[in-house]
């Protein structure tokens, strides 16, 4: 059976669009005014918005399920930061749908990854440049492929980035996965052995979208568990995991700043 099921579909055209969605929500006076940011990080990790809100001023546009999203005041709101709509490809898909209708060009999405090469350690920073498409919504964008790709201009401004921070860093693959609950260890062993370097919910859904849409979009990300060793050590929670999104987010503003 082919995935999606319906052959052909991406010749043909959606029902709606972002577009149609703001229209209804303006006819509804849901739809606030307010600066359109230039780029947005994407942010999973409650503790990462925590960071954001105790250290920056920001202007909150309530927006974008219940978190909204909080334009920089010092980057003169062009620069925001979205989270609070949850985990996954389809949640932040979703979000990142209605961002680039509202005319946002470039995204930097930073989280959590589980390490699936005895070299990852707890805390280490890697930079995605390619993904595994292992979940449901990169293939209702963009034709059957194994991998999907980011922006390579964005995602080199972002290693330069972390070079000039002096964060070290990995650029490599991951394995996006719609169902942590079924990543198996016979699955974990078949991409340890091709290099896969971590495995998260979210990157190839974004890339996919962002071609789809023509915009930039990197993706980033914290080694908070491993997978190294084929059975789980999780460190969500640790100092390490912690800092290493810190950077993570200081990286993505100074990129899109």
């Amino acid at each position: 059976m082919p995935f999606p099921n319906f052959a052909g579909k991406h010749a043909y055209d959606a029902f709606f669009t972002p577009h149609d969605f703001f229209a209804y929500l303006r006819r509804m006076g849901r739809m606030p005014d307010g600066v359109v940011p230039e780029g947005v990080i994407f942010c999973y990790q409650n503790a990462v918005m925590r960071h954001v809100l105790e250290t920056e001023e920001v202007e909150h546009v309530p927006l974008f399920a219940a978190g909204g999203f909080h334009l920089l005041r010092e980057t003169q709101g062009r620069v925001a930061v979205c989270g609070g709509f949850g985990i996954g490809a389809p949640a932040v898909a979703t979000i990142l749908e209605q961002f680039v209708a509202l005319g946002t060009r470039r995204f930097v999405s930073i989280g959590t990854a589980g390490g699936l090469q005895k070299t990852c350690r707890i805390g280490d920073l890697i930079v995605c440049d390619a993904a595994v498409r292992d979940e449901g919504v990169s293939h209702h964008y963009l034709e059957a492929a194994e991998y999907a790709h980011p922006s390579a201009a964005l995602t080199d401004a972002l290693r330069r980035t972390l070079e000039d921070m002096g964060a070290p860093h990995v650029v490599g693959p991951s394995w996006t996965i719609d169902t942590p609950f079924r990543e198996t260890v016979e699955e974990a062993r078949h991409y340890q052995a091709r290099g896969i370097m971590t495995v998260e919910m979210e990157a190839a859904a974004l890339f996919a979208v962002a071609r789809f849409r023509q915009v930039d979009l990197a993706a980033s990300f914290v080694v908070s568990d491993s997978l190294a060793e084929l059975v789980w050590e999780p460190q969500f929670d640790s100092e390490l995991t912690s800092a290493g999104l810190q950077t993570l987010y200081r990286a993505a503003r100074a990129t899109l700043a």
